[in-house]
């Protein structure tokens, strides 16, 4: 067992690591998210090194920079001269704009305009939502007909995404309500009518396996909407099968009524949990 002071030594090094490394400097990641990885692979067994270097890999997944991101500065910019313009259109092409530089976001671009209406006609139109690991997904507020006192509460690790979010929201005329959390280590407690967890159930079994159930069972919501991707990136592939496989093992043993939704290419599990 490493002594606490080594694992704060540990720590100190990772934390350093990761905030001075050009692929990770500029996410700002929250201590308690490389705290919780390190912890993990500690209490495997291994040594101090070896640790360290499963984190890394481990931040690969979680922070997934393969799937994309925009230029902030100039998205910010962007979108301010689109809600100055009041034009819905110009607002919706600036949000398509963004949606498009990030792979998740960008392939339920094509069903936007029946996405949410499929969505709330299973939960109702929510009053208050959580967005969990939203990546880009609140930039598809203008689709969604939310009336504009829907508490909208949006999560994610990346500091620079989370700002640009904020700033949308209040250029919408909504409270700021976008956090840097991990939502994982600090699920939120929130109440809300329901909480949005879209493309990331599997990614969290990656980084702990058997964590979503206590995830899951923290939330305070009416609704849980659990989206997974309904094939591989190619499109050629299904995983229908293995989403289902997934989410039972998840589920099984709790009441709580599930409905399906396949939209596009994701697959939507409407789970009641109130």
């Amino acid at each position: 067992m490493i002594e606490s002071e080594n694992v704060e030594a540990l720590l100190a090094q990772l934390s350093t690591d990761i905030w001075t490394s050009r692929k990770y400097r500029s996410l700002d990641l929250p201590l308690e998210t490389l705290r919780d990885l390190l912890e993990q692979e500690l209490t495997k067994g291994r040594s101090g090194n070896a640790a360290l270097q499963a984190v890394r890999e481990k931040l690969h997944n979680i922070v997934a920079p393969y799937l994309g991101d925009p230029d902030y500065p100039a998205a910010a910019f962007m979108l301010d001269k689109a809600v100055q313009s009041g034009d819905s259109e110009t607002i919706k092409a600036a949000c398509h704009e963004i949606m498009a530089t990030h792979a998740s976001t960008k392939e339920r671009i094509p069903w936007l305009e029946t996405f949410y209406p499929q969505l709330w006609s299973v939960t109702g139109t929510p009053g208050s939502v959580l967005d969990l690991a939203c990546g880009l997904h609140p930039f598809g507020l203008p689709w969604m007909g939310l009336p504009l006192e829907t508490q909208y509460h949006a999560y994610d690790l990346h500091t620079p995404r989370i700002e640009l979010i904020s700033h949308f929201l209040q250029l919408l005329g909504r409270a700021p309500l976008a956090i840097v959390q991990d939502i994982l280590v600090s699920p939120p407690k929130v109440q809300a009518d329901v909480a949005l967890f879209f493309k990331e159930a599997h990614r969290f079994e990656q980084r702990q396996k058997g964590c979503n159930r206590p995830f899951f069972e923290a939330l305070n919501v009416r609704w849980l909407l659990v989206s997974l991707p309904a094939a591989d990136l190619s499109g050629h592939h299904s995983m229908i099968d293995r989403q289902r496989s997934l989410m039972d093992s998840i589920l099984t043993g709790l009441d709580w009524p599930v409905q399906e939704l396949l939209i596009g290419n994701e697959l939507v599990f409407c789970i009641r949990k109130i």
